[in-house]
């Protein structure tokens, strides 16, 4: 038995999907561009002297890469609440996958690091720039290139991740998608 989708059946809820789209997209803009900027901020103190930051960090990474993102968005969302800190389904949701994102993120950039070749830095000291100058301007860029494939794919999977947070009622694309089971009913 074969069943189709019928787009007639759609048409009527246009509307709310694509006011479920928007959310969803908007909530994947801002968590990739927040869980960048953690994952660029990250991977300059994993890879550079502070020890005890980096250890510090890296346990971050390893926790977050090793709980399902459910976990931390329901610790997000029922747990900050139990120590004070307020939020809406919304904001909880942005914040768990900013977090995830940031600790995937870190690791990716940080792999790019390392393969840059050591005469990056060395050229950026000679230029006169400091360290913080050559990370920047001369180490970032290449990179960022090398890496580009792994970061996409990394932010194609935090779109996919965001129907997640339907679970904690906030009304993005999955959450719309879902049938209303009492519009449904048959009628007695």
């Amino acid at each position: 038995m074969t069943e189709q989708l019928h787009f007639s059946e759609l048409w009527p809820h246009w509307p709310e999907l694509l006011a479920g789209l928007w959310v969803t997209v908007q909530l994947t803009v801002l968590a990739t561009a927040g869980g960048l900027a953690i994952g660029i901020f990250g991977a300059a103190i994993r890879s550079g002297r502070a020890t005890w930051f980096s250890r510090l960090w890296g346990g971050y990474v390893e926790l977050i890469r090793n709980t399902p993102f459910v976990v931390q968005l329901f610790f997000i969302v029922f747990g900050l609440p139990n120590l004070g800190l307020k939020m809406t389904a919304g904001e909880a949701a942005l914040l768990a996958m900013v977090i995830n994102l940031g600790a995937y993120s870190t690791e990716i950039v940080r792999a790019g690091i390392q393969v840059t070749p050591k005469g990056q830095w060395e050229a950026g000291r000679v230029l006169g720039l400091s360290r913080t100058q050559t990370f920047i301007q001369v180490v970032l860029p290449p990179a960022l290139q090398r890496i580009y494939p792994a970061l996409v794919s990394q932010c194609i999977i935090v779109m996919l991740g965001s129907s997640v947070v339907s679970q904690v009622s906030y009304e993005e694309l999955t959450f719309a998608a879902k049938p209303d089971p009492v519009a449904n009913l048959p009628q007695l």
